[in-house]
């Protein structure tokens, strides 16, 4: 049936969710959903059924169910997708195509959500605030399948309306079917034209309903798109790359493994990182290098943010190049990382972590490197303090600050909707105590990597500016060639890596979450009378 006949057949209904306010049907509440007991007879209220007797066998997909499950908990848990989705898929033993089916459509309606629920508005006849919460996150998953994967438009449909019975009950099925219908009547393109403020008039309304970003995320990174040396006219490919799937990358643990080992377990080549490998699809922690924690699971870009400083600072150390710190260690990638290659340097790393579960994942990470001889220490301690402690130790210095995560948006899409403007500047308190913290504690002469996974300025180039101008002592290194030492050799003369003396990368330049890298150095010791200052 076409769009035409079938718009034309729902324009004379006066029940549709498109409708005047009305009150809801006898025996259903103002969600839709429908009570077990009739009206008139009497007795205590005993809730909402889940489905009519006739329709109790009908229920969705597994797949469709785990998915459910994930916004579930991502909203009423404020759970982490990416934590929570590998779990639930081996509990309910979701696997191979399924497993992707799920996993674009859980990450995928978490992505599209503000334009999706844009589009649900223009379908429901009530503000999305008064829907039922769990009925909400049903019709996402339904508008995602019926306006950007390749379901069939009757089984998008159906496998929702099925969902919705089961899951809130089966008034709520009857709301979702007809919400459904009226997606169904435009393309994803067609609704966007609808429901997108005219980008003329409203540029920002219009990115964020076309990419599916906050209003304050749109122009904080349009204006660090600007602010980093970059034209704030790439923003559409910038958000663009925010909503796209990442690739899998893999790290290679120093002399544990190589990228042969990993291409005969299936990987590929890396893309940028000497140390990267790539990873097409299907479990990585299956392979037994993950399993053995000689390879793990992690992003180039992170990669480059600590390789700038265990192997492109070796020119820029002044200072005796014996100890090492991660002011922010956890989850433990970087510092597995720098752990790695403290043997070539004949150092030691010592790991901080401000919370005892996070200090417990960076002990997992770097516990292969420690049977291999690193020597690499973890401590719960606040890094805010630990300059005051060990002041004038460290020759290199990481500060991987916590930050607000919007270079990271591509795998954590959850998190664009938690932030808000002001979380950004109570984290840059935090990250301020840190840089301080971090060049108290280093060296005369060592050298401080301030790393974020945010293109955000208030979270970097501000950051670094006003701890400059606090200390006489410090001075800004350019980082450009320290972080390409970490680059593969091949493509080094073409990375883009800016105009410094920090480096922002891009996801939509190069491929990788949006870090932040800076170097400082604090000044070496006045050399003794008669001796040269090295």
């Amino acid at each position: 049936m076409s769009e035409q006949r079938r718009g034309g057949q729902d324009r004379g209904r006066s029940d549709g969710p498109r409708g005047g306010r009305q009150d809801p049907p006898r025996g259903r509440d103002a969600q839709g959903r429908e009570r077990s007991g009739a009206r008139g007879q009497g007795g205590p209220r005993r809730g909402y059924s889940a489905a009519r007797p006739s329709e109790r066998s009908r229920r969705s997909t597994p797949s469709r169910q785990v998915a459910l499950e994930g916004l579930r908990m991502v909203r009423e848990e404020d759970s982490y997708a990416n934590l929570v989705l590998p779990r639930l898929l081996r509990e309910r033993r979701v696997t191979g195509r399924d497993a992707a089916f799920t996993t674009e459509l859980l990450y995928g309606s978490l992505r599209a959500q503000g334009r999706l629920d844009a589009i649900l508005a223009a379908c429901v006849d009530r503000p999305l605030a008064e829907v039922d919460p769990a009925l909400l996150d049903v019709l996402r998953l339904g508008a995602y399948q019926l306006l950007d994967m390749t379901v069939a438009p009757h089984a998008a449909t159906s496998e929702t309306v099925a969902l919705a019975r089961a899951e809130v009950g089966a008034g709520a099925a009857g709301f979702a079917n007809a919400v459904l219908r009226r997606v169904g009547e435009r393309s994803r393109q067609e609704w966007i034209e609808t429901v997108a403020p005219d980008r003329a008039k409203d540029p920002t309304g219009h990115l964020a309903v076309v990419h599916s970003h906050p209003r304050w995320v749109v122009r904080a990174l349009s204006d660090a798109l600007a602010g980093h040396g970059r034209s704030r006219d790439e923003i559409d490919e910038l958000l663009a790359a925010q909503n796209a799937a990442p690739a899998v990358s893999l790290v290679m643990r120093p002399g544990l493994t190589d990228v042969d080992e990993l291409i005969d377990h299936g990987a590929g080549g890396g893309a940028l990182s000497i140390f990267g490998a790539s990873w097409a699809g299907g479990d990585p922690g299956a392979l037994e290098p993950v399993q053995q924690g000689r390879a793990a699971v992690q992003d180039e870009g992170s990669q480059l943010a600590a390789l700038a400083l265990a192997i492109g600072a070796d020119d820029l150390v002044l200072a005796e190049d014996a100890h090492w710190l991660d002011l922010c260690a956890g989850p433990g990638g970087k510092s597995a990382l720098l752990g790695g290659l403290t043997i070539d340097h004949d150092a030691d790393l010592l790991a901080v972590e401000l919370q005892p579960h996070r200090t417990a994942l960076v002990d997992r990470a770097v516990a292969t490197l420690r049977e291999a001889g690193c020597e690499i220490t973890t401590r719960t301690a606040d890094g805010t303090t630990l300059g005051a402690e060990l002041p004038d130790r460290f020759s290199r210095v990481l500060v991987d600050a916590p930050c607000s995560g919007l270079g990271a948006l591509r795998r954590r899409p959850e998190a664009r909707w938690r932030r808000t403007p002001g979380d950004v500047g109570q984290l840059g308190a935090v990250q301020r105590d840190l840089l301080v913290s971090a060049l108290d504690a280093a060296a005369p002469g060592g050298v401080v990597a301030y790393v974020t996974c945010s293109p955000h300025l208030a979270e970097t180039t501000l950051i670094v500016a006003d701890v400059l101008k606090r200390r006489a002592d410090v001075e800004q290194l350019d980082a450009r060639d320290a972080v390409r030492a970490g680059i593969l050799p091949a493509k080094q003369a073409e990375v883009d890596l800016g105009e410094g003396p920090a480096v922002q990368l891009w996801p939509h330049v190069h491929g990788t979450d949006a870090m932040f890298i800076s170097l400082l150095r604090k000044h070496p010791a006045p050399a003794p009378e008669g001796r040269p200052t090295p």
